[in-house]
């Protein structure tokens, strides 16, 4: 005789699958639940920095994920886009990005931006390697937010995120994965800023050469994910240094 299973018995046999799963991501990433925690907190926390001034010189449209927000900095002005700011009291900042988008996101933000921007900020991919977006759809997405970053505005910069495998969220195995994918991605990104005559800004490196790496305890976030106030700066180091901003004027 087959024996029936209660209903019961099977939302408890389904939680205790999805429990199962919880632990071994966990053990997997090596993420006690604290951090998680505080990358919630750091996420809830965060406000994208925009600047209006009466008379600017130059505008700018800030896109993608919680990179470009500035969670984990300290302050929005600690971002990214609130060091530009900083630096550049007469820019336009309009700032779309949110945390947890994608490059499916990004395309989004474009669509229902204003157009007329001296320069367009594309800062996103992260979450497309923490979650494993496939490749063929990471390159049509991709492809479609140059491409309309290109109608909004008369320069763009593309600029992934450096080598999620380095922050300290992710031990191996899971970080040698994250690794390859982040290497994937910024693949990805040259090829298409080449071919659609963009401006790229590589922040991957390897290991040993890895400010994040390297300067741990002081560019990343408390959650081990983010950047810091100190890692923003140094992203925004990288992008005068790499050109950037170039074309801008002050």
């Amino acid at each position: 005789m087959t024996r029936k299973t209660s209903p019961h018995h099977n939302a408890t046999r389904r939680w205790a699958t999805l429990a199962a799963v919880a632990a071994g991501a966990l053990l997997l990433t090596g993420c006690a639940p604290w951090r998680m925690w505080t990358a919630a907190d750091l996420a809830r926390d965060a406000r994208p920095y925009t600047a209006q001034p009466p008379q600017p010189t130059q505008r700018v449209l800030v896109v993608g994920d919680s990179t470009a927000v500035g969670t984990g900095a300290s302050t929005a002005a600690d971002s990214l886009p609130g060091r530009m700011g900083q630096d550049h009291p007469q820019w336009r900042i309009d700032n779309l990005a949110a945390n947890g988008a994608k490059f499916g996101d990004v395309v989004q933000q474009l669509e229902r931006a204003d157009g007329g921007y001296d320069l367009v900020l594309v800062l996103a991919g992260g979450n497309d390697v923490i979650r494993f977006t496939p490749e063929d759809t990471l390159r049509d997405q991709v492809q479609q937010a140059v491409a309309l970053a290109r109608r909004k505005g008369q320069q763009v910069v593309l600029m992934p995120c450096g080598n999620v495998g380095h922050a300290p969220f992710f031990v191996p195995p899971l970080s040698w994965a994250m690794s390859r994918r982040s290497e994937a991605l910024h693949a990805l990104a040259r090829e298409v800023a080449s071919a659609q005559q963009v401006h790229y800004v590589r922040l991957l490196k390897p290991r040993d050469q890895d400010p994040f790496v390297t300067r741990s305890q002081e560019l990343n976030a408390a959650d081990g994910l983010h950047p810091s106030s100190a890692g923003y700066a140094e992203w925004y180091r990288e992008l005068v240094a790499q050109g950037g901003l170039n074309g801008l004027t002050p």
